[in-house]
């Protein structure tokens, strides 16, 4: 395990990270969602894609990584671009989940993997939208409990900073940014996945020119089981 200090927008950032097959010469980054951090994606990949050098990172607030200042999922992209300029690797292949999808979609990368990624602003049921109207209504009291009681469970014990940044990011909308993607793309899904239900991932493919969809078994975090068939995949279809 080894850390970078990088300074993006006067701000010092200490990002936490780990190589993989550090000797190969073709790299890919491999980014965790949002409450996560490096490890589990590691556990997942670490024995997998042995042709390729990964680059296992913390993003800014996760992990061992530091953060000290509110950021936008544009951002981190800039921050993780910054990243890798410093550690002089070029990637060829970004990996994301959840929220490290909509990351590793905004780098460009040749070829990109998307795993139950966030961005497609999904209908909230009527018990959220009770709650978001309680919690609007209520906050003006100052009271401390609200946001124990209102606010979801990967905002809570979170600094201000990162809580302001998950306010960001949250129900943001990323169609956009997806339609314009370049790279070649494989989409894998969990079909019982509640974060990002299965008809979100369906949308991403279906926006991005160059993807393929594949929906398994499993939720949120379905690729702990299918690695295997994951990296396959992506060593079949990244051939050359």
């Amino acid at each position: 395990m080894a850390s970078k200090e990088i300074v993006y927008k006067d701000k010092r950032f200490t990002l936490s990270y780990e190589l993989v097959n550090p000797t190969q010469s073709e790299a890919i980054l491999i980014l965790h969602g949002w409450g996560s951090n490096k490890e589990i994606m590691k556990q997942a990949f670490g024995s997998t894609l042995s042709k390729y050098k990964h680059i296992y990172l913390d993003m800014p607030g996760f992990g061992k990584s530091t953060n000290e200042m509110v950021l936008t999922t544009k951002e981190y992209a800039e921050i993780v671009q910054l990243f890798l300029e410093t550690l002089e690797v070029k990637v060829s292949i970004a990996m994301g989940h959840s929220f490290g999808g909509k990351v590793a979609t905004l780098l460009n990368t040749p070829r990109l993997v998307l795993l139950s990624s966030a961005g497609v602003v999904t209908v909230k049921p009527w018990s959220v939208k009770i709650k978001i109207a309680t919690f609007k209504l209520l906050k003006p009291l100052g009271m401390k409990k609200i946001r124990e009681l209102f606010v979801a469970p990967d905002a809570q014990g979170m600094s201000h900073e990162m809580y302001e940044t998950f306010k960001n990011v949250v129900d943001e909308d990323f169609e956009d940014a997806f339609s314009k993607s370049k790279s070649k793309t494989l989409c894998f899904w969990g079909k019982e996945d509640t974060a990002t239900p299965l008809y979100t991932g369906e949308k991403i493919s279906s926006l991005i020119a160059d993807s393929a969809f594949y929906p398994l078994d499993g939720d949120h975090f379905f690729f702990l089981k299918y690695k295997d068939f994951i990296a396959h995949t992506m060593n079949e279809h990244f051939k050359g």
